[in-house]
């Protein structure tokens, strides 16, 4: 399940490329049904908070009515960074499934370990999951910019 979940980040991912951000893409999932989901719209909004992550997020909230996602799995195309990994911990996420890492700003397992923190009120289990094609979004859209 977790590979057609991440495929499905990937489809919001590519919603990302078509209008030039960052291609990152997020699904919520609770009981096996996508909840939520979202892309970066950091630079349509203007917004550096405008993650897929959070955006997703926020949108699984407000279809639940609540901030507590504990019975939720996030999905990201690549490793979170930490504001997004400390968002998922406030939002008492279950999981978090991502499929590229992020060496320059993953606070997951590149950078940092948010989730591994035994100081944290709360623990989200992470999964890193190899999808190809998330890692490649990145890389070639970081290579036409250059």
């Amino acid at each position: 399940m977790r590979e057609e979940f991440l495929r499905e980040a990937v489809k919001e991912a590519r919603k990302a490329l078509e209008i030039d951000e960052v291609p990152v893409g997020s699904v919520v999932v609770m009981n096996e049904e996508i909840i939520a989901s979202a892309h970066n719209l950091t630079e349509s909004t203007g917004d550096p908070t405008a993650h897929a992550e959070i955006i997703a997020l926020r949108e699984a909230g407000r279809t639940l009515g609540t901030w507590r996602l504990e019975d939720c799995t996030l999905y990201v195309t690549v490793e979170p960074c930490i504001m997004c990994a400390y968002s998922a911990v406030l939002a008492r996420v279950k999981e978090v499934v991502f499929g590229a890492l992020d060496e320059k700003h993953g606070g997951v397992m590149s950078l940092y370990n948010i989730f591994d923190d035994p100081r944290l009120i709360h623990r989200v289990r992470w999964v890193y999951h190899p999808l190809e094609e998330c890692s490649v979004l990145m890389s070639d859209f970081f290579r036409r910019r250059r």
